[in-house]
C-alpha cells in the first residue's frame, strides 16, 4: 500500500501544478476526494484488510486526505491573488473621479447670436421667416432688382447646379418670399446660411450666416432704420455703440447706405480685423428700391420701406473677440469648449 500512497500523492502534486485557474480545482477535488476519488477508492479496501492494518492504512488516509485539502486551499489563494493583481492590471479605474462629471456642451457662437437677435426685433414687433438655401435666379436676383445683365452680380458670384438653381447668396430671397405671403403693413427678418465665392481670410468665407430684415408701411423714412439699427447693436451688445452712415450701393435699396460700427476689438486703433481702419463695415441698408416692392405686389406709392442685412458671423466675432472667421466653422473642440456652459 505504501507504493500507491506514494504514486497517488504524487499524481495528485502534479495534477495540481498544472491547475492555472481557480475554477479548475474543483475537478481536482473531484478526482481525488470525491466519492468517486481515487482516496475514497482506498477507503473502500479497508474492509478487506485487518483491524491493525485498517488502523494503519486509514491514519495514512486521513492524513493524505488533509495535506490534499490543505494544498488545494493554498493553491486556491494563490490563484485568487493572482488572478486579482491581473484584473486590476486590465481593469483599473480612477475611483476618485466622479462618475456623474462630465463636460457640458454649449450653443454655437453663431446661434447664441442669431438667437439674440431674433429675440431682440420680436420684442419689436417683427416675425421671424425662414427659406430655401437652393434658390431660383428669381428670388436671388432677378426679383432684388438684379436682371441677368447687371454687373452687380459679379459682386456675388456664386454656386450654381446644372438646372439653373445656385446656392443663395444673401438672406434676401427670404423678404421677397415674405411680401408674397405677408401684405403691409409688415417686419419681418430672415437669418440664415449663404454661400459665395470668396477669397478665405480672417473675416471673409465662403458660407457665412446672414440676418437681413424689412419693415414696410406708410411714410417709413431713413430715420426709423437709424432707430431700428442703434437698437440692436445696443441690445446685442449690451452698451451704447458708435456708429455711422456713409452712401452704399446695394440693387435692392434707394438711397443705400453703409452702417460701420466703431471696431471693439482694438477701439479705433486699427487691427487684423478691422483692417487697419478702425472701424467695421456691419450692415448693408437703406430704403426698399420701388421694384422690389412691385416684385412682392406692393404698391410703393402707397408703401415705403427700410431693408438691412449684417454678418451673423462678423457679430460674433465682435461680440467675442474672436479675431479669425475660419475657426466658426471649423471642428476644432478646443476652440467649442471655450463657450461651453460651465
Amino acid at each position: 500500500m505504501e507504493k500507491e500512497f506514494q504514486a497517488l500523492e504524487k499524481a495528485f502534486h502534479q495534477t495540481l501544478d498544472t491547475i492555472k485557474q481557480v475554477k479548475d480545482l474543483e475537478g481536482v477535488k473531484t478526482q481525488f476526494l470525491g466519492k468517486k476519488g481515487k482516496l475514497t477508492g482506498m477507503m473502500k479496501q479497508l474492509k478487506d484488510l485487518s483491524n491493525e492494518k485498517k488502523a494503519e492504512i486509514g491514519k495514512k488516509i486521513n492524513q493524505l486526505k488533509g495535506e490534499f485539502q490543505s494544498s488545494i486551499q493554498e493553491k486556491s489563494n494563490a490563484l485568487k491573488k493572482t488572478e486579482f493583481q491581473l484584473k486590476m492590471e486590465n481593469e483599473w479605474i480612477d475611483i476618485t473621479i466622479n462618475p456623474y462629471e462630465s463636460d457640458s456642451g454649449s450653443i454655437h457662437p453663431i446661434s447664441l447670436v442669431q438667437q439674440r437677435l431674433e429675440d431682440i426685433f420680436v420684442a419689436m414687433g417683427f416675425r421671424v421667416l425662414d427659406g430655401p438655401h437652393i434658390e431660383t435666379e428669381y428670388y436671388n436676383f432677378e426679383a432684388l432688382n438684379i436682371p441677368s445683365y447687371h454687373p452687380a452680380r459679379d459682386m456675388q458670384d456664386t454656386f450654381y447646379f446644372e438646372d439653373g438653381h445656385l446656392l443663395r447668396t444673401h438672406t434676401s430671397p427670404i423678404q421677397i418670399r415674405g411680401m408674397e405671403t405677408v401684405k403691409p403693413p409688415f417686419r419681418i427678418v430672415g437669418p440664415g446660411k449663404v454661400f459665395r465665392c470668396e477669397r478665405t481670410d480672417a473675416s471673409h468665407d465662403s458660407c457665412f450666416h446672414q440676418f437681413e430684415g424689412m419693415m414696410v408701411d406708410r411714410n417709413i423714412s431713413v430715420a426709423h432704420l437709424n432707430y431700428f439699427m442703434k437698437t440692436m447693436l445696443a441690445e446685442i451688445f449690451e452698451s451704447e455703440v458708435e456708429v455711422r452712415l456713409r452712401p452704399g450701393y446695394f440693387p435692392f435699396v434707394e438711397p443705400g447706405f453703409e452702417l460701420d460700427m466703431l471696431c471693439l476689438l482694438c477701439k479705433g486703433k486699427g487691427c487684423k480685423f478691422c483692417k487697419q481702419v478702425g472701424w467695421i463695415e456691419l450692415i448693408g441698408c437703406g430704403m426698399v428700391h420701388p421694384n422690389v416692392l412691385r416684385s412682392g405686389n406692393i404698391d410703393p406709392v402707397e408703401f415705403s420701406g427700410f431693408a438691412f442685412g449684417l454678418g451673423i458671423d462678423r457679430l460674433a466675432m465682435m461680440k467675442y473677440d474672436i479675431t479669425d472667421i475660419r475657426p466658426l466653422h471649423g471642428g476644432n473642440l478646443n476652440f467649442s469648449r471655450l463657450f461651453s456652459v460651465s
